[in-house]
C-alpha cells in the first residue's frame, strides 16, 4: 500500500514529499526495502530531528521512501513467565499498554505521551521520570527485523548479541523492526499529584522528592519563580481517571498566541499564568495516567545533564534567559533518568538530569535553542536524539567513546547505507 503527498513531523517543521509505503506483512516490508535505495521508517513522528524523511530523489540519490508499520499483521503474544511480552514494532504505546493492561500487565515506566511507535521510541531512548527506571530502550529483550537485504533476523542477549545490543537504541540504523520482546511486570495503579511550589523549595527539595517518591518532575517558566510539581505514586486498585490531563491547556493556549503576536509580553504573562490554579490530582491505571493528551504544538530540544550538574545547569539557562529578556514561551521540563549500558545512550555514563527546552511552533526557536544548547554542553551534556540539537560527528566521537563500534555494525548491517538519510549519514557513516 502506497500514499502520496507531503508527509510532516509532529510538529510541522520537518517535510518530506517520499512516498509513504505501509506493508501488510514481513514479506511485503522486505521487497519494498529491496526495491527501493533508501528508506525510513516512520512511527508517530513525535522526533523533532530529521530521522525519519529519507534523501529527496534526485540525481545520484535512487528511489527513496518511507514505511509505516501500523497496518502490518500482529498480535500481541504474552510469555509464560508473564515476565515479557513480543509486541508488533509499529503499534503506538497507547494500544500496546492498553493490551497488556487487559492481560493485567504493564509497562514500568512511560513518557508522558503515548501515541509513539514502540520501535521509534526505543530506538531513539524515549524516557519518562524516576531515579531507578531507565529508558524504554532498557525495556527491550529482542527484536525481529528485516534487514538491508530483505532478510528477516531475530536477535537478543543470547542470539546476535552484539546486534542485539546495538539494536536497543539504533536509530532504525541497523534495519527495520517488525517486532519487539519488551519487558512488562505486573499491572499497576498510579497516583497523580500536581501543585505549585516556589522555585527555591524545588532547588532544595527535588533530590529528596526522587528518593520518596516513584516518580517525580517538574516544570519551570523561565520568567516566573513558582514551579509545577507533579509526583507519581503506586496506589490500591481504582477506576480510570475523568480526565486524560494532567494540566489544563485552555489558559495556556491564549497566553501562547498572546506571546507569539507581542513577545514582549511573555515575562509578565508567564508570572500571571503561575497566578492562576495549577493544582490537581488524578488516580487510575498506570498506563492512563502517564501519558497525558499534549494539543499544543511546540519544538523541543532535550539534553541529558549528568545528574550532579543538572541543576546547574538549570539556574544558568534561566539566569541567561531573564538576563536578556528572551520570549521563551514554554516551561522547562525536568525529570530524572537511570543510567543504562547503551552505545550511543546520553544515559550511558550514569544517571542524569533529562533539561526539555520547548517553544511555541508559531514563535522563532533555532537561536535560542542554539544557545541554549552550548550551556547544556558546558554542563557535560548529550542530547535526546529525537529532540533538536546541533551535534556534529567529531562531537558525537567525544561524547560517546563507541561510536566507531556502532558505526562498525552499522555498516555490517548495512554497507549500502540504505538506513541513511543526509542528517544520519553526516554523523554515523
Amino acid at each position: 500500500m502506497k500514499s502520496k503527498g507531503e508527509w510532516r513531523n509532529w510538529s510541522g517543521s520537518v517535510r518530506t514529499s517520499a512516498p509513504m509505503l505501509q506493508p501488510r506483512d514481513e514479506a511485503e516490508l522486505a521487497q519494498m526495502i529491496l526495491r527501493h535505495d533508501h528508506i525510513r521508517a516512520s512511527g508517530a513522528g513525535h522526533s523533532f530531528m530529521p530521522l525519519c524523511a529519507p534523501p529527496s530523489n534526485g540525481a545520484g540519490m535512487g528511489r527513496a521512501a518511507m514505511v509505516n508499520l501500523s497496518q502490518m499483521d500482529g498480535a500481541l503474544q504474552i510469555h509464560r513467565d508473564r515476565q515479557s511480552a513480543r509486541v508488533p514494532a509499529g503499534w503506538s504505546i497507547a494500544r500496546i499498554t492498553e493490551l497488556l493492561w487487559q492481560h493485567g500487565l504493564s509497562l514500568a515506566n512511560q513518557g508522558d505521551v503515548n501515541p509513539q511507535a514502540l520501535a521509534g521510541a526505543m530506538a531513539t531512548g524515549t524516557h519518562g521520570t524516576g531515579n531507578d527506571l531507565g529508558s524504554l530502550s532498557t525495556m527491550a529483550r529482542g527484536f525481529q527485523m528485516i534487514d538491508a537485504q530483505g532478510q528477516s533476523r531475530w536477535c537478543d542477549a543470547q542470539t546476535n548479541p552484539e546486534l542485539f545490543a546495538a539494536q536497543r537504541l539504533s536509530l532504525g540504523l541497523l534495519g527495520v523492526a517488525t517486532q519487539i520482546e519488551v519487558a512488562v511486570v505486573p499491572a499497576f495503579h498510579l497516583a497523580e499529584q500536581v501543585e505549585a511550589r516556589p522555585m527555591e523549595a524545588v532547588y532544595e527539595g527535588y533530590e529528596d522528592w526522587t528518593q520518596q517518591n516513584r516518580h517525580a518532575e517538574f516544570w519551570v517558566f523561565p520568567h516566573s519563580d513558582m514551579a509545577i510539581v507533579k509526583r507519581l505514586n503506586v496506589t490500591d486498585p481504582c477506576p480510570p481517571p475523568t480526565s486524560n490531563q494532567d494540566v489544563s491547556e485552555t489558559l495556556f493556549r491564549h497566553i501562547l498566541n498572546l506571546c507569539a503576536f507581542w513577545p514582549a509580553l511573555t515575562p509578565m504573562l508567564q508570572r500571571l499564568m503561575m497566578k492562576s490554579d495549577v493544582t490537581g490530582a488524578r488516580q487510575g491505571p498506570a498506563y492512563r495516567i502517564f501519558p497525558s493528551d499534549r494539543t499544543i504544538r511546540f519544538e523541543e530540544m532535550e539534553y541529558e545533564i549528568p545528574l550532579a550538574n543538572g541543576m546547574a545547569a538549570l539556574r544558568e539557562v534561566i539566569a541567561w534567559i531573564r538576563k536578556k529578556g528572551l520570549p521563551v514561551s514554554f516551561p522547562f521540563e525536568y525529570r530524572t533518568v537511570a543510567g543504562d549500558d547503551i552505545d550511543i545512550s546520553p544515559m550511558n555514563a550514569g544517571p542524569v538530569a533529562a533539561i526539555s527546552m520547548h517553544q511555541y511552533a508559531k514563535m522563532p526557536w533555532k537561536h535560542l535553542f542554539q544557545e541554549a544548547e552550548a550551556i547544556f554542553r558546558d554542563h557535560g551534556g548529550r542530547p535526546h536524539w529525537a529532540k533538536r540539537h546541533r551535534l556534529t560527528r567529531d562531537d558525537v566521537d567525544q561524547l560517546y567513546p563507541h561510536a566507531e563500534q556502532f558505526r562498525i555494525i552499522r555498516r555490517m548491517m548495512d554497507g549500502e547505507g540504505k538506513f541513511l538519510n543526509s542528517h544520519l549519514r553526516d554523523l554515523w557513516e
